[in-house]
């Protein structure tokens, strides 16, 4: 069964319930994130396809929101969601010709991390490490090379490193770096039909406003 919005949410609440009988805090972030993809495919492929045919995505930036439940002073789950950036690819290899944008989407994507946080309650700086799961949904897909075009739904491993500085006990800022697993099979049918399987391998950075209460 595929993860949702709705399930991971879910997740957050059952995990604090289980955890109710120790001190916990909430930490609001909101900030910018850099999706930095380093794409590789497997060749795309189809009917009339020169070989070497192939494709490169690019980069984007959106805003970024997470929620995280701190279990205790050091161990805490947070969601993260943001608006979904538009992801471009541009045509490379026998059919770079074709130019930049042959591929656009958007990333809807839900991301829960079980994050460890260095240090003690009070410090000033505090750096954290985190692992966990992602969805990423793939929608308003186009392509000037087919009108019927689908990206498969992607289900991975995330890990996370970061550092929190904080101001005073409720504001402060964050930074972080992950490592997000991202594939998806591309389907695209028009006069012929090509295919081609993405693995996105992005890594995302970020930076923002933190809010602990």
């Amino acid at each position: 069964m595929k993860p949702t919005l709705q399930a991971i949410a879910l997740a957050v609440l059952t995990a604090g319930s289980v955890c109710a009988a120790q001190a916990q805090q909430n930490i609001l972030k909101v900030g910018v994130i850099e999706y930095t993809t380093n794409s590789k495919t497997n060749g795309i492929q189809g009917i009339g396809v020169p070989p070497g045919a192939d494709a490169e995505t690019g980069n984007a930036a959106t805003l970024l929101f997470t929620y995280e439940r701190l279990f205790t002073p050091n161990v805490g789950l947070e969601l993260v969601i943001g608006v979904p950036p538009k992801i471009k690819a541009k045509a490379t290899g026998s059919v770079a010709f074709l130019g930049d944008d042959v591929l656009s989407a958007r990333n809807v994507a839900q991301t829960l991390i079980l994050n460890y946080h260095f240090g003690s309650d009070g410090d000033r700086f505090r750096p954290y490490l985190g692992a966990g799961i992602t969805y990423t949904k793939f929608t308003s897909v186009k392509s000037k090379l087919a009108p019927d075009v689908k990206l498969g739904d992607s289900t991975g491993l995330v890990v996370q490193a970061g550092l929190d500085y904080a101001f005073d006990k409720n504001w402060g800022l964050f930074a972080s770096i992950a490592r997000v697993d991202t594939k998806s099979k591309l389907v695209a049918a028009g006069t012929t039909v090509l295919t081609t399987e993405i693995d996105f391998r992005p890594v995302t950075y970020s930076f923002g406003l933190s809010y602990r209460y």
